[in-house]
């Protein structure tokens, strides 16, 4: 099942295909409830590039510095997701979620 907060290689391109071309990776941000009776999920891309935007977090992922982009978020089917490639670890979850209420609050 895919969870809150992993992050995965998706493929990005207009369809689907065994040869993905366009695979960016990227960080789920949908609730666990939505993931498991859903075909898609929300996803955050993650750029390997650190802009300082109020909608960008900056995490640490395999060793480098890179930015979950909140501005970006987009529903993806689940056959779109190739490979779990990692998690984001608790407390940029944390930031995450700060900021995400900070983007939708009345």
């Amino acid at each position: 099942m895919v969870t809150r907060f992993e992050v995965y290689l998706v493929n990005l391109d207009a369809e689907v295909s065994n040869d993905p071309k366009n695979t960016r990776p990227a960080a789920v941000i949908s609730p666990d409830e939505l993931n498991r009776h859903l075909s898609t999920v929300l996803i955050a891309p993650i750029s390997s590039t650190e802009m300082l935007y109020p909608t960008r977090i900056s995490i640490d992922f395999l060793g480098a510095s890179r930015a979950v982009i909140l501005d970006q978020i987009r529903p993806v089917d689940k056959s779109r997701l190739v490979k779990k490639v990692g998690d984001i670890d608790p407390e940029d979850r944390r930031l995450i979620v700060e900021k995400l209420r900070e983007m939708f609050a009345e």
